[in-house]
């Protein structure tokens, strides 16, 4: 079993930085991507961004340019800087770990990202 961790989350006024990072631990040397997600109240889930093993990259078109997503796969973790924050990007930011073989999706608890105007 993977278990994802995340932290970072918390309140910050719009222009402002945070920095989230998740921390894979148990069976993670067959994780092939991480990334992030996000859920405001009465929305889906969306991407963020994602990373491959190999360090691709995939960004939501409304965070091109103000995030950025990096991965350590020695340590299996994943980090998103966010700058320039908006109201927006308020909302649950869930890490997710992708697995192949067998395919599955493993998340984390989540945590809150409250921008103020």
């Amino acid at each position: 079993q993977v278990q994802l961790v995340e932290s970072g989350g918390g309140l910050v006024q719009a222009g402002g930085s945070l920095r989230l990072s998740c921390a894979a631990s148990g069976v993670s040397f067959s994780i092939n991507s991480m990334g992030w997600y996000r859920q405001a109240p009465g929305k889906q889930r969306e991407l963020v961004a994602v990373i491959t093993r190999g360090g691709s990259t995939v960004y939501a078109d409304s965070v091109k340019g103000r995030f950025t997503i990096s991965r350590d796969n020695a340590k299996n973790t994943v980090a998103l800087q966010m700058n320039s924050l908006k109201p927006e990007d308020t909302a649950v930011y869930y890490c997710n770990a992708k697995i192949l073989v067998p395919r599955y999706d493993y998340w984390g608890q989540g945590t809150q990202v409250t921008v103020s105007s």
